[in-house]
């Protein structure tokens, strides 16, 4: 059953003096830490969480139902993932700022989310007076980069792969058959073998499913 995004209605009155609510939307699969970050953010007086969804193909909608200045969002997500929606934002709501939230340290990841769009990326357990800084930041039209995230992304290095050789290997982490992944992405099935056999050879792996471990812990898929 598709999750309906979950409306936050009502804005707190701002002290005299301040400017503008800066409207939110967040995107996070996990309804606790959601609900969390929103109670969390919902504290700040300049900051208003106006939508919360648990699927990533939900961000891009919801976020120009609300007009929302900056959506926050988790990476991995039904639907989409919060790179796949910040790309999308990129191109339907150029105006709407992206600040990613990870709990994973894989080096690509700022990589990716910074090709996506993104112009924020920190750690999910971070303080809160951290996302609210870095929130206000990107709204502003900077960015922030949490420093020991940027840190690990600078050691772990480029990914090795191509676009087609990740591609095979996204379509085969569910166990997929060679003959499946090729009616799937629509190569022959010595191609599939070949980007499979090419990919292995540049993880250093002994296999493919150990292919696929290693390249999303490095954060290239």
């Amino acid at each position: 059953m598709k999750q309906e995004p979950r409306l936050r209605k009502g804005s707190k009155p701002l002290p005299s003096g301040r400017g503008d609510v800066t409207k939110l939307v967040l995107a996070d699969d996990e309804h606790l830490v959601r609900g969390a970050i929103a109670a969390l953010l919902g504290l700040e007086d300049d900051l208003e969480v106006v939508a919360e969804v648990g699927r990533g193909d939900q961000v891009v909608d919801t976020v120009v139902e609300h007009g929302a200045a900056v959506a926050v969002l988790d990476i991995e997500m039904p639907g989409a993932t919060g790179l796949e929606a910040a790309a999308e934002l990129r191109e339907r709501a150029p105006d709407c700022g992206v600040v990613i939230l990870t709990s994973f340290g894989r080096p690509g990841y700022l990589r990716r989310a910074l090709s996506s769009g993104a112009r924020g990326f920190l750690a999910k357990d971070a303080p809160v007076e951290q996302l609210a800084g870095a929130i206000r930041k990107v709204h502003g039209g900077g960015r922030y980069i949490d420093t020991e995230l940027a840190a690990a992304a600078m050691v772990g290095g480029e990914s090795p792969l191509t676009d087609r050789e990740a591609e095979v290997l996204r379509a085969a982490a569910d166990g997929a058959t060679v003959a499946r992944i090729a009616r799937n992405l629509h190569l022959t099935e010595g191609t599939v073998r070949n980007y499979l056999s090419n990919a292995i050879g540049k993880t250093g792996a002994e296999n493919r499913m150990a292919a696929i471990r290693t390249a999303q812990d490095m954060g290239w898929l």
